[in-house]
């Protein structure tokens, strides 16, 4: 009883603070005022300037939230400067301090051409990514970012992977979403992909159960096929 609750309170936490917590941090206003040359080129998308100064010493350094500049110029939404950082050999599987690569940056900014770019340069759609660890996938689906979702799923996203709060892509479209369109959009890829509707979340309850308990008609009739 006393663990349940524990689970309760725990997903209640998360509900109630939008995940504040755990949030991905795009560089401020003062970070990108302050950051040093390859950062700088690489939020402005300066292609010319990253060519000039990357070396295999500096591509892959840190900020203080642990980006390297290619996460930085998938936050300002810079394909050329992605793919300028990489020919220079930064890592496109880095994962700043919160465990956030380019792939779920995007996936949560709703940058479908910027995620298909990351995936391009040699991410990969099954990393283990968030402090939930969870996935792109996960992280898309809850926002209700159907294009990205579709996207992930076409790049080998694991359907059913659980994160650390027992949840999967399918049941974050129904618990966290808002039962509209782009939501119903993200469960029907999913379903349509083969994600499984009977997998439950540690109380018990499906997908199904879930939508049935916030009324969203469109999720229950998606889910009852």
């Amino acid at each position: 009883m006393a663990l349940r609750l524990a689970r309760l309170l725990g997903i209640i936490v998360f509900l109630v603070s939008g995940s504040a917590a755990f949030a991905q941090t795009p560089p401020s206003e003062s970070e990108i005022a302050s950051y040093p040359g390859l950062f700088a080129a690489a939020h402005r998308g300066d292609v010319a300037a990253i060519r000039q100064s990357a070396t295999r010493e500096n591509v892959n350094m840190r900020d203080g939230h642990g980006r390297t500049p290619l996460l930085v110029a998938a936050h300002a939404r810079k394909i050329e400067a992605m793919e300028a950082l990489v020919a220079a050999g930064a890592d496109p599987r880095a994962k700043d301090s919160r465990n956030y690569d380019a792939i779920t940056i995007a996936a949560v900014a709703d940058a479908a051409d910027v995620m298909s770019a990351a995936i391009r340069l040699g991410g990969t759609a099954k990393e283990i990514t968030s402090p939930y660890l969870g996935t792109a996938l996960i992280a898309a689906a809850h926002l209700g970012h159907d294009e990205v979702v579709r996207r992930l799923i076409k790049a080998g996203a694991p359907l059913d992977h659980v994160n650390n709060l027992g949840w999967t892509a399918l049941i974050e479209a129904v618990i966290l979403g808002d039962g509209g369109p782009r939501h119903v959009a993200c469960a029907k890829a999913l379903v349509e992909a083969g994600a499984r509707r009977d997998l439950a979340d540690r109380e018990g309850r499906t997908p199904l159960d879930h939508a049935r308990n916030r009324g969203y008609a469109a999720m229950v009739a998606l889910l009852s096929q």
